[in-house]
């Protein structure tokens, strides 16, 4: 299979930078796959997982929201927050599900409100998605 350049970057570190065959990420308009020679693009992501097949080898890393640009020199990921999927826990979920039961509940304003009420429906369709 022909192969791509793919780079994934959150605000903390590099969490991939290599050659790859496909990579399926969570477009705001639905999940979508990129292999050598995808059409330029840029979206939004929403929060989920994003696949990487190199070589064979998979690696799946959760992303809450960010961007994606697909170009000519590649596919590159610029995510608000990025962890290998392996790296989650159900007990670390659970405490960012009632911490963020609390901002709802805290929040002042309605955007506040929306906001917070989003992140939470993000986290619970997290645990749900990965069976945690």
């Amino acid at each position: 299979m022909a192969t791509f350049h793919f780079e994934l970057v959150s605000p903390e570190k590099l969490l991939f930078s290599g050659e790859v065959d496909a990579v399926v990420a969570p477009g705001a308009e639905g999940v979508f796959t990129v292999l050598k020679d995808h059409a330029p693009v840029m979206t939004v992501l929403k929060p989920g997982v994003v696949e990487i097949d190199a070589a064979g080898n998979k690696e799946k890393l959760f992303v809450r929201g960010g961007f994606a640009d697909v170009g000519l020199g590649g596919f590159t990921i610029l995510a608000e927050y990025a962890i290998p999927v392996a790296e989650l826990d159900a007990a670390k979920l659970d405490a960012d599900i009632k911490n963020a039961s609390e901002d709802v509940a805290d929040a002042k304003g309605d955007e506040a409100r929306r906001i917070a009420a989003e992140k939470l429906a993000q986290l619970q369709e997290l645990k749900t998605a990965l069976a945690l």
